[in-house]
């Protein structure tokens, strides 16, 4: 499934002149089983782009197909398809459930789709250093943690794309190359394509095609 986007610009930001290389007020083709990477400092619109190629704003013009379908014309019961087995997604929110442990959050998901096994769930978090505290209520771990439950979490489901929005901006060197390598394996398992924002080059030694805002 390519992502195409034509002239999008966010309602905020209408009437600002954009530099050519510039995703907003162009076109911009996101193809199919590739890997981003969307630089852009804060306030640039990173976060709005995410949430609106999830379907969760539609404030902007312009126009985003998924393939030859504009994204405007599906309905709610289309996006509960989208987002249970073409569009995984993690955002700077998390959305975890601070009352639930690290395993019944990643349940929610998981019970769902029936995706992952609990080894394949367990080998996961080894992984991504946080099986010790699989028991342990969301609320009590650290944001760094958060984030790693998070990214499990998203790939407990099929996809085509997966959607990050700075999701390892509370990981240190080694805890972002350890999941970013996790989730660009899930992609390679599934020929799907990776769309991940950060505010820096921090990510350009990784196999990523870097476009701006």
């Amino acid at each position: 499934m390519n992502i195409f986007l034509k002239n999008i610009v966010p309602a905020p930001l209408i009437g600002k002149v954009f530099e050519e290389h510039s995703i907003w007020n162009h076109a911009c083709c996101f193809n199919a089983g590739e890997y981003y990477l969307i630089e852009a400092q804060s306030g640039e619109g990173k976060s709005s782009l995410m949430a609106f190629l999830y379907g969760l704003r539609f404030d902007y013009s312009g126009v985003i197909m998924l393939d030859d379908v504009s994204i405007q014309s599906l309905s709610l019961s289309n996006w509960i398809a989208y987002r249970q087995s073409k569009i995984a997604a993690v955002f700077q929110t998390l959305s975890l459930f601070d009352g639930l442990t690290l395993m019944e959050n990643i349940q929610v998901k998981n019970e769902l789709t029936a995706f992952k096994t609990e080894k394949e769930v367990d080998e996961m978090l080894g992984t991504l250093g946080v099986l010790a505290h699989k028991n342990q209520k969301v609320g009590t771990l650290s944001m760094g943690q958060k984030q790693r439950v998070a990214i499990v979490r998203a790939l407990c489901q099929p996809f085509e794309w997966i959607l990050l929005d700075e999701p390892f901006s509370h990981l240190d060197q080694i805890n972002t190359g350890l999941a970013l390598q996790l989730i660009l394996d899930a992609c390679a398992a599934q020929n799907a394509g990776l769309i991940l924002t950060s505010l820096g080059d921090e990510l350009e030694a990784y196999p990523l095609k870097t476009l701006r805002l």
